[in-house]
């Protein structure tokens, strides 16, 4: 294990070491501006053969440029992705998207620079020190390497000092290789608070799982108000249709002939309702368009026809001016009610009346309560939430209960 634990150590800084050679590559578009202007102004040229004042001078001028560019919306989704793949942190520590705001336009501008100038710092070092290091290892070995300006600079006239150089030169490389670690480390702290997720991100995020979890939610009533619906009004047709059956030569074939009609007409009815829920999956797609209007008040006698004949329907009013929205609700809302009287009413006739008024649509179910109690199933429950989501959703209100022996569903919706 603990083999395992140095392993992933180390791989970790040797990703980390990754990192901030990137950033040394991308200042250098920076760093070669900012030896423009500084040799304009010394007077000298060449990009790696200027003094060290050049050099240094160049660099502290190509910081600023980095902090204007880190200004950029593509500045920020580029940094956390480097920061993910190579710092080794957790996704939900680092913004996604443009920075937002001054303060995330700051603290983007201040990762940038960090990143870079450390980058910059790491990069050349990781570029000079290890040739310098292995040529001082090489010095006792090597008489051309005595005899050249790098043994008279080591001071050879000393011979003890000369096999000073072989830990002199491992203690450079450890030393560039701790640098490199630390650094990379301290950036790794860095990271979550410079490029972590702002105020405005974090609501933006909360807002967009709202309305995912409202798009899951809307789907999931819409398979459960239409699947769920067909599979009882059918289950119950074809139970209806069985029991005449086993009745013998007696049995009322004409009632036989309506059930399996029913189950026809809802099953054909359903495959159009699934096709439609799906479409509402395939939106995302911008290809394609999104599905056309769901069933509405205009297909309520089809619903009620197959949900049997025990269910009464009474429509008054005009349903031409009723809203699409509220005309798909309202559709939803009497067939998820015919959904439950179907489960918990044991067969009991369903009563269904519809007022389609100038100020608002109330529908009203009623059905016996059943002489037996009705089997409560262990995930059900859906069906009066869903309910009182559509009404809710459409500023109305829906109550549920019994009362004077009956169930009463009334729900009311303002157009």
């Amino acid at each position: 294990m603990r083999r395992c634990a140095a392993a992933l150590l180390g791989q970790r800084a040797r990703r980390r070491w990754l990192h901030l050679i990137v950033g040394g590559a991308l200042f250098m578009p920076f760093w070669m501006v900012g030896t423009v202007v500084v040799g304009m102004l010394l007077g000298e040229g060449g990009l790696f053969t200027g003094s060290l004042g050049l050099q240094f001078g160049a660099y502290a001028v190509g910081l600023p440029l980095v902090a204007v560019a880190a200004l950029f919306p593509l500045a920020r989704p580029m940094s956390v992705a480097t920061a993910r793949a190579l710092c080794g942190l957790p996704a939900d520590t680092l913004a996604d998207g443009p920075a937002r705001g001054r303060e995330a336009k700051a603290r983007t501008a201040g990762w940038l620079t960090l990143h870079l100038g450390a980058g910059a710092l790491i990069s050349g070092a990781s570029l000079a020190l290890p040739p310098f290091a292995v040529s001082v290892l090489a010095l006792p070995f090597s008489p051309a390497l005595r005899e050249s300006e790098l043994g008279r600079l080591w001071g050879l006239d000393r011979p003890w000092w000369t096999w000073a150089a072989v830990p002199a030169g491992l203690l450079m490389l450890l030393a560039l290789a701790a640098v490199a670690a630390a650094t990379g480390a301290l950036l790794a702290r860095q990271a979550p608070r410079l490029l972590g997720p702002s105020p405005a991100d974090r609501l933006a995020a909360a807002e967009r799982r709202a309305a995912e979890a409202e798009s899951r939610n809307r789907l999931a009533r819409e398979l459960h108000d239409s699947v769920g619906h067909a599979l009882s009004a059918v289950t119950l047709q074809a139970g209806a249709a069985r029991r005449v059956l086993d009745g013998g030569q007696g049995a009322d074939l004409e009632f036989v002939r309506e059930a399996l009609t029913a189950i026809e007409e809802t099953t054909r009815r359903t495959v159009g309702e699934l096709d439609w829920v799906l479409g509402l999956l395939r939106r995302g797609d911008r290809s394609e368009e999104g599905p056309g209007p769901g069933p509405g008040l205009d297909a309520l006698e089809a619903l009620v026809r197959g949900a049997g004949p025990k269910v009464a329907l009474t429509v008054s009013g005009d349903l031409a001016p009723v809203p699409e929205a509220l005309s798909r609700e309202a559709y939803r809302i009497v067939q998820e009610g015919l959904t439950n009287a179907a489960r918990h009413a044991g067969g009991e006739p369903v009563t269904v009346r519809l007022d389609a008024g100038t100020e608002k649509v109330e529908i009203t179910m009623e059905n016996p309560l059943p002489a037996r109690p009705p089997v409560v199933r262990p995930n059900g429950g859906h069906g009066l939430r869903g309910i009182a989501e559509r009404a809710r959703l459409l500023g109305g209100t829906a109550e549920a209960g019994p009362a004077d022996g009956v169930w009463r569903l009334v729900v009311g919706i303002p157009r």
